[in-house]
Formats: C-alpha cells, sequence, structure tokens
C-alpha cells in the first residue's frame, strides 16, 4: 500500500503530454544512427536487403516502438521493477546454462522461434536498474560505509558467473565494467577503486588458468598479430588493411574490396565500423562518432538536471553501458584491444543488443521527461 502510493502519488503528466515532451530530436538521431547500420548491412550482402538488413530493420522497429513505451512509463514505476527485472534476467541466464542454444561454441541463447535471445544482453541494463535502486535507497554517509558495498558486488557476481560458463568473455567485460562505474558514480570512496585495480591483477592471472584455448589465442594475437598472419591475427590484419585503404572519403558504397570480396570476416557484427571506414572513409567514421557523441551528451545533460538519485544514477549507467559497447568494438576492429565480440551500438546486426540499447534509451527518454519527479529514499524502496 506504502509503495501504490508511493507510485501514484503527486500531479502526473497525461500520456499524450509525455508524448509531446517526448525529445523526438534524440529519437531523430537514434534512427539515423540504426540507418545507416541497415545501409552498411545492405551493402555488406552485396546489394540486398537479405539477409540481414531486413531482418535488423523489423528489429529496430519493435526496438523503437518498446523505447517510447518505456520513455512514456513513470520513472517510478521503472524503480519498483528494478530488483523484479534483475531476478528475471538472472533467471534466464540459470535457463541458458541448462538448456540455451548452442552457436560458435557458446551456449547464449534463448531460441524463442522467431528469433534466438541472449539474455546476458538484458543483464546490463537490469543490472544498472538494481544498482541504481538499491544506492538510491541509501544515504550519502551509508554509501561511503564499506559494509554497503556487500550486496552491490554480489549483484555483480552472480551474472558473472552464468555469464562466464557460457563462455562470453566480451559481456562478463561489460557487465563487470559497467557495475564498477557505477559504484563510482554513487560516489563510493575512490581508495577502494585503487584496490580493486591492484587486486585485479593476481585475479587476471589466476584466471588466464581458466580461459578457453580460443580466447588466450585472442589475447596473445592482439599481443602480436603478424605471429599467425592466415591464421588467429588474420581477422585483425584484414581489419586494419579495410580502415587504412579507406582514406578520407572512402572508396563508395558497395565499393569497399575487404568487405565485398570476403576478405573481412564477422563483417556484418563485430567488424561493421571497419566497412563504414572502408566505404565511407573517415568523414564516415567520424559522422558515426558525431552522432554517438550527441546521444552521450543529451544524456549526461539530463543526469545533471534529473531530481532523483535513482534517476541520475540510471542515466549514468546507461551511459557507460553504450560508452562501452561504442569504444571497445571500435578499439578492436583497430587492434587497440583484443577481439571479444562486442557489437557496434545500434548499427552491428544483432536482436539482443538492439533491444537492450533501445530500451537502455528508454529509460534515459523516461527519465528526461519525469526529471522534476521527486523519490523519497530509503523506506518502501529499501
Amino acid at each position: 500500500m506504502q509503495i501504490s502510493s508511493r507510485l501514484t502519488s503527486g500531479k502526473g503528466k497525461s500520456i499524450h503530454q509525455k508524448f509531446v515532451d517526448l525529445n523526438w530530436f534524440i529519437v531523430f538521431v537514434i534512427i539515423l544512427v540504426a540507418g545507416l547500420g541497415f545501409a552498411m548491412l545492405y551493402s555488406v550482402a552485396g546489394g540486398s536487403i537479405d539477409p540481414w538488413a531486413k531482418n535488423q530493420f523489423i528489429r529496430f522497429l519493435i526496438g523503437l516502438s518498446l523505447m517510447i513505451i518505456v520513455a512514456i512509463i513513470d520513472i517510478r514505476v521503472w524503480m519498483f521493477l528494478a530488483y523484479p527485472l534483475y531476478f528475471a534476467a538472472l533467471g534466464m541466464l540459470a535457463i541458458v546454462d541448462v538448456m540455451g542454444e548452442m552457436g560458435k561454441g557458446s551456449q547464449r541463447w534463448l531460441d524463442l522461434g522467431f528469433m534466438n535471445l541472449q539474455p546476458s544482453e538484458f543483464m546490463k541494463i537490469a543490472l544498472v536498474m538494481a544498482l541504481a535502486r538499491y544506492f538510491h535507497c541509501l544515504s550519502d554517509e551509508e554509501t561511503l560505509q564499506l559494509k554497503s558495498l556487500v550486496k552491490p558486488i554480489i549483484l555483480i557476481i552472480l551474472p558473472v558467473v552464468f555469464v562466464l560458463r557460457q563462455p562470453d568473455l566480451g559481456t562478463t567485460i561489460l557487465i563487470v565494467m559497467g557495475g564498477i562505474a557505477l559504484l563510482f558514480a554513487a560516489g563510493v570512496r575512490m581508495w577502494l577503486f585503487v584496490l580493486s585495480i591492484v587486486a585485479l591483477i593476481p585475479a587476471a592471472v589466476g584466471a588466464w588458468q581458466f580461459l578457453k584455448p580460443y580466447q588466450k589465442n585472442r589475447v596473445l594475437t592482439f599481443l602480436d598479430p603478424e605471429k599467425d598472419p592466415l591464421g588467429a591475427g588474420y581477422h585483425i590484419i584484414q581489419s586494419k588493411i579495410a580502415l587504412g585503404s579507406g582514406g578520407v572519403y572512402g572508396k563508395g558504397f558497395i565499393q569497399g574490396t575487404q568487405s565485398q570480396l570476403n576478405f573481412l570476416p564477422e563483417k556484418h557484427t563485430d567488424f561493421i565500423f571497419t566497412v563504414i571506414a572502408e566505404e565511407l572513409g573517415l568523414m564516415g567514421g567520424l559522422t558515426l562518432l558525431g552522432l554517438y557523441f550527441i546521444l552521450l551528451s543529451y544524456a549526461m545533460i539530463v543526469s545533471i538536471s534529473v531530481k532523483s538519485q535513482f534517476g541520475r544514477l540510471l542515466i549514468l549507467g546507461m551511459v557507460v553501458t553504450f560508452f562501452l559497447y561504442m569504444f571497445i568494438n571500435i578499439a578492436m576492429v583497430m587492434g587497440l584491444v583484443p577481439v571479444v565480440g562486442v557489437p557496434l551500438p545500434l548499427v552491428s546486426y544483432g536482436g539482443s543488443a538492439m533491444l537492450t540499447l533501445l530500451v537502455g534509451f528508454g529509460f534515459i527518454l523516461s527519465t528526461a521527461i519525469h526529471r522534476e519527479t521527486s523519490i523519497p529514499r530509503g523506506g518502501a524502496f529499501a
């Protein structure tokens, strides 16, 4: 009863008013980014909407609809649902561990008939929601206490255990880094982060023993890709050739030699930024980065103006998640980090990642619409 009264208290906006207040410019920018993705998927298929562009377009329409629905729903409702959604995502990860679909040596998906769902993608935003709610319910003094870190660390470790079993090193990295970043945003003491970094060194050494052979190969290839140019180093070498050959303005749409002649592997997923750089050149890559900058800048501006701690942490968590997708993918195709299979946001082919990011932006837009909503800290939400 107390929770219900909190969710419905105050003078709320009508659905029509929320629809009007939605930042349609940001929606347009998101459509532009996805549109570039459709064009590239059309290109790498040799000028055909099948098999990738058409499916991606349908998934985008579904995701865009979900984003608008999420944006219109009161931010307090999402705070109330934070823990249930987290445990629902955790439950799906457990189901994947038992009866998930296999693909390329990994067990990561649930077969829904019309698409394969990857629950680890949704865990990224579910974890952000759960951590945002947890720290919202603490006072500033409680946040600084060491004992207050026990629950959030458990919230981070539980999905990591399941995702490592799939195995999925890239998603594991995103979950851990996203969780740690939210702890920092919540105001956890700086010395704990220094301690964490120091602790990661022996942990990384120990974790090396548990990596799969192909995962170890990725790290070793990153250190010296020319050691096996026709084997493990092939991907990154071809990627660098394509990146450099595009020049300032590119070779032209559907004219990329590395992608069209199939020298470039995974050109519709992990290495699609390489296709953009080869066919549209430096200007095409900078255009995409500019659109990403607009989206991230808008989110950061909203996080400054929002009244609730939950809303602020929710936005910052989504920003970090989106940024990590973008940074790791682009750094990966440039050979700056090991190849870990992280998609380029809203551009790479993949339904789960597309839906996850669009729902994440739905939360950002919802927080913007309800930025004046004040949510009491502690109490019924704790």
